[in-house]
């Protein structure tokens, strides 16, 4: 009961990293609001989760909107008091091709979803934050961001955006007790693994990838819920600023 009597927001909770990430706070005590574009996404988690005995909420957002972030903050607040943790997972793939072959509607939706949304969180749940005396962001970034891999070039800088926003909010807030994180999670077996391979995902395909991976496998939402837990719990509390990589040794 590592997060017991904590209030979470995780976005992009209705599938892949964020499900896992809920599912695990969940059972660690905390309060969760499962935001998610998908409304039947969120609603069968939440589901799931309430009948196994946790408390969960969900709320259907477009985090790249700035009325939507709000309503879904405002959730957390109406309905279990306040927000300690955000989880800022939603994410967009790009599938992966030349970078001159992204056209300017998708470039633009890429950012907004992957950096806006981190603006967007941060103007709504930072106030909260305060008044509970402090907080934990964690946003999910990726390898990308870190040791880029062609034919990804506007999405490794989106992540490297978020890399950057991390360590810039961590040291602006760690006088407020507000402690900012990201993850970079390899490449794992999500909805987004078959964008990330051009369309095709094939076993061949999968193969090429692990074989980039030391460890010899992809990630699971498991191997991200277990860091993200750590990084959200009072264990962390001398910890911001952190970009941890979660990737069987990709970046190395």
């Amino acid at each position: 009961m590592r997060l017991a009597d904590k209030v979470a927001i995780i976005t992009g909770g209705g599938s892949g990293f964020g499900e896992g990430i809920a599912r695990r706070f969940a059972a660690e005590g905390a309060a969760v609001v499962i935001g998610d574009l998908n409304p039947a996404a969120a609603e069968r988690v939440a589901g799931e989760i309430a009948r196994a005995g946790g408390r969960a909420t969900a709320v259907t957002v477009d985090v790249a909107k700035a009325d939507q972030m709000a309503a879904l903050v405002q959730a957390a607040v109406k309905t279990h008091g306040g927000l300690d943790i955000m989880v800022n997972n939603a994410g967009m793939p790009q599938r992966n091709a030349p970078l001159l072959n992204t056209d300017e509607a998708t470039f633009d939706r890429l950012f907004a979803v992957n950096v806006k949304s981190i603006y967007l969180s941060a103007m709504q749940a930072v106030p909260v934050m305060r008044q509970r005396g402090g907080g934990v962001f964690i946003n999910i970034a990726s390898t990308a961001g870190v040791r880029p891999r062609p034919g990804l070039v506007w999405y490794n800088g989106s992540k490297g955006a978020v890399i950057t926003l991390t360590r810039a909010m961590a040291v602006e807030l760690a006088p407020e007790g507000i402690r900012v994180n990201a993850l970079n999670p390899v490449a794992g077996l999500t909805p987004m693994l078959k964008e990330f391979m051009g369309g095709e995902e094939t076993e061949e395909m999968k193969a090429k990838f692990v074989s980039t991976i030391p460890i010899g496998r992809f990630s699971t939402p498991q191997d991200i819920a277990n860091a993200a837990l750590y990084l959200a719990s009072d264990e962390a509390g001398f910890i911001t600023g952190v970009c941890m990589e979660v990737d069987g040794g990709r970046c190395i």
